[in-house]
């Protein structure tokens, strides 16, 4: 019975000291070297399956058990890994880590390992553009057309198709913020600049499908942009023959502002077209971003945007060669005339933010956009085809001989007004985001234009009445509507013995007063890096994509009792719907010392209620009905990585199929199905002497399938010849860094000079970009090819301050 009793006292004396050991908590913050949050950090206690990831603050916390010493590993791809000894741990405890950078440095270059990508948005760096040949005057789309997935088959724009659907698919952010492009350009050469200013951005984050619920209402891609909050007094100047640009940051404290200014013009540029004209095209844009932190917890921001572009074009004459060597025939024009574009677009937007603690931000968000958008020309030409010899270019045999005129007045105002709210609440494994939004919408639209050609005669009255015209278009609209929307999404990450598995799961809904439809959008993903290999990460993710009608959706054209072509607004129109389903993964590795990523994503898009459209150019004419269904699927492939030490480089491939049905019809290539993409971003710099860098840039597309004018692509198609291009760009840092001259007088106020040299075109290929259409005596219509620009020289200097 002794012995009974002491080991009954023993037993209870332990189970009372285990219970008083408990448990503690030990959280915290980890940052890297520049102070800036690093989420997916890998936190374990060694030789332990205990551990947890840091989130989107930085934020980590986990439970120990108290009276023990504890180790804690952290281990994040790209930075160096961090260990902390905690010799006795007796109650919940405060650790906030430091993380260094894993990196090459050779001079200006620094090569930084691949961080993990466990959801479909993927991150570029912007100041990747910055030396890049770019024709379009530098844009983060020029860069963006080099991913998996994304093509684009004019250097003149910056749109792209994504995964086979249309430019108006992709939605951009800046800020939060949705923004908006003019809807009347025609063009490449007439659509100036992009609204993202690369200067003045700090991060880029790119999806090409199975984006989150907190994104809006668009079927192909997301392009989400932070603007910078500079540290301190910075800025560049730039200076080349295709325009300017200069940007300042400043910090004050409380207060922080980068204010931008861009001018461009591609005169020089469009002179290796076809067409002998006087170009005559501007391009300006002013941005300003400022933040200004009046309480510890309250921040207003303003970010603000003016454009205006003006493109004037007065054409003289154009001698286009085309064709096969054994059927080769020259299209000549002499023209008078001009054409006058003016667009004119003002945007602002203010964010109220408020942090209620660390894990929680609330915010108002109010912005405006307003466009005035003016297209007016009258062109008239003479024009022949004929054949031509095989030697000599010889004609042989006139195929045509007319006379053509054009005439469009052109205007379309719209006013868009927005008043949002949105939240973050950050927990310890979720973190939930939230958002609704209000937005008014007036536009007002009025088209006149018409076109005339005769050829021998043909479209002469015969005993007399009006002339008649090939086409027309005429336009008296008005549109007025509200579209109230809101999210709710929560990213959930959880550990378990197979690894990290990374959940985030939403739904997104949307009313239009319009056309009365209210739609609901459920998206999820899931990404996993497993224990077994950390090297690997697989992503799988699907959800419910609608593409809300816009204006230019809505149009749908009428014949009048006069055989005059009206639009007219279809107000049943109803949203475009895609169901996407992705499965994909990444595989990361280093050889010869250097950081490399193989990256695959499979695809499917269930479309169904499609709004057809037809492409010229880059102006987009939908049917105005839901009148289609189709599906696109395909594979993008993209290898990332230092094929040059300390650089970062990468090449994409992608096969795709789109097709739609017409009204029943048998299924035809959608707009933008090219087949095939190969592109290519490429760096390097001179061996031994890194003053000289290299930056490459090569596109491989099919062509696009092709229409006649007003008629559809059921009714038959051809394709555009196959899309080449190369341009290359070199630099050589005149001064910078540690060089003597930068000690001295003016100098001391300078970071870096740069002079460059780009080629564009490279191997001189002629492009095209889309047809001109001329009809015979007999009727018949010919589609002369309108290619794009040449070989072209550009020098640039660029100053860092």
């Amino acid at each position: 019975m002794k012995i009974r009793a002491i080991a009954t006292l023993l037993f209870i004396l332990f189970s009372i000291s285990a219970f008083g050991q408990g448990r503690a908590k030990i959280s915290g913050y980890i940052r890297d070297a520049d102070g800036n949050p690093l989420d997916l950090v890998n936190i374990r206690v060694k030789n332990t399956l205990n551990g947890t990831m840091s989130n989107e603050k930085g934020y980590y916390s986990l439970s120990v058990a108290t009276g023990d010493s504890v180790t804690l590993i952290y281990s994040c791809l790209g930075y160096n890994k961090a260990e902390r000894i905690l010799p006795l741990v007796t109650k919940d405890m405060r650790l906030n880590v430091q993380m260094n950078y894993t990196s090459l440095e050779l001079g200006e270059v620094v090569a930084t390992a691949i961080r993990k990508q466990t959801t479909t948005l993927e991150t570029l760096n912007a100041d990747r553009v910055k030396l890049l040949p770019d024709p379009a005057g530098g844009s983060i789309e020029s860069l963006v057309v080099t991913f998996a997935g994304v093509t684009s088959n004019n250097e003149l724009s910056s749109q792209y198709s994504v995964r086979g659907g249309s430019y108006d698919e992709n939605i951009v952010y800046v800020n939060g913020l949705e923004v908006f492009r003019p809807l009347l350009i025609r063009s490449g050469q007439q659509e100036g600049l992009s609204f993202i200013n690369p200067d003045m951005t700090e991060a880029v984050n790119f999806s090409a499908g199975g984006f989150e619920a907190r994104y809006g209402d668009k079927m192909s891609s997301v392009l989400d942009i932070t603007y910078k909050k500079p540290k301190g007094f910075e800025g560049s100047a730039s200076a080349s023959l295709l325009g300017a640009n200069a940007y300042v940051g400043s910090s004050s404290g409380k207060f922080t502002q980068v204010t931008g200014f861009r001018y461009k013009t591609g005169r020089s540029l469009l002179k290796t077209t076809d067409t002998d004209a006087e170009y005559d095209p501007n391009f300006i844009d002013l941005q300003t971003y400022m933040t200004y932190q009046f309480a510890p917890k309250w921040e207003i921001n303003f970010l603000g945007n003016l454009a205006i572009n003006n493109y004037k074009f007065i054409p003289h004459t154009r001698e286009t060669s085309f064709g096969t060597a054994t059927n080769a025939k020259k299209f000549k024009v002499f023209m008078s005339g001009q054409e006058r574009d003016k667009f004119e677009t003002l945007f602002g937007a203010l964010t109220l933010k408020h942090n209620l603690n660390e894990n929680t931000e609330l915010g108002l968000q109010a912005s405006a956009f307003t466009s005035k958008e003016e297209e007016g020309y009258d062109i008239a030409g003479d024009y022949w085809l004929g054949d031509a010899a095989e030697e000599g270019g010889g004609e042989i045999e006139n195929l045509s001989i007319a006379r053509y005129n054009e005439h469009a007045r052109n205007r379309l105002h719209s006013n868009i007004m927005n008043v949002g709210h949105y939240g973050i609440a950050r927990m310890k494994n979720n973190t939930l985001k939230w958002g609704a939004t209000v937005q008014l919408e007036k536009i007002n639209d009025k088209i006149s234009e018409w076109e005339k050609r005769d050829s021998a005669g043909y479209s002469l009255p015969q005993g007399g009445g009006n002339v008649n015209v090939i086409a027309n278009l005429f336009s008296d609209n008005e549109l007025e509507s509200t579209r109230i929307s809101g999210y709710l999404q929560d990213v959930f990450k959880f550990r378990t013995k197979q690894g990290l598995f990374t959940l985030v799961g939403g739904v997104r809904g949307s009313y239009w007063s319009y056309n009365k439809e209210f739609i609901f959008s459920p998206r999820a993903s899931i990404g996993f890096i497993p224990n077994f290999d950390q090297n690997l990460t697989f992503r799988l993710a699907s959800g419910l994509y609608y593409q809300s009608p816009f204006y230019k959706e809505l149009r749908t054209t009428v014949q009048d009792e006069h055989g005059n072509s009206i639009i007219q607004l279809n107000k049943n129109l109803k949203s475009q719907r895609s169901i996407h389903v992705i499965a994909g993964g990444d595989y990361t590795f280093r050889a010869s010392g250097r950081n490399f990523k193989v990256s695959a994503d499979m695809y499917y898009k269930k479309l169904d209620n499609l709004n057809p459209y037809t492409v010229d150019n880059v102006k987009i004419r939908y049917y105005g009905e839901n009148c289609a269904e189709g599906h696109a699927m395909g594979l993008d492939v993209k290898f990332f990585g230092e094929f040059v030490p300390g650089t970062d480089s990468w090449i994409s491939f992608s096969l795709m199929k789109a097709e739609q049905s017409i009204r029943g019809s048998e299924y035809v290539p959608m707009p933008n199905s090219q087949g095939y993409n190969v592109s290519l971003f490429f760096q390097d710099y001179f061996p031994g002497y890194k003053r000289v860098k290299l930056n490459l840039k090569g596109v491989l597309s099919g062509g696009l399938p092709v229409t006649a004018p007003r008629t559809g692509y059921e009714d038959g198609y051809f394709r555009t010849p196959t899309y080449k291009r190369v341009d290359l760009g070199f630099s050589y840092q005149l001064a910078g860094g540690t060089d003597a001259i930068m000690d001295r007088g003016f100098f001391r106020n300078l970071k870096n000079i740069w002079l460059g040299l780009d080629i564009f075109n490279l191997f001189d290929i002629k492009n095209t970009s889309s047809y001109y259409w001329i009809t015979n005596i007999d009727n018949h219509q010919y589609a002369i090819p309108n290619y794009l620009t040449g070989r072209q020289l550009n020098v640039r200097l660029i100053v860092d301050f």
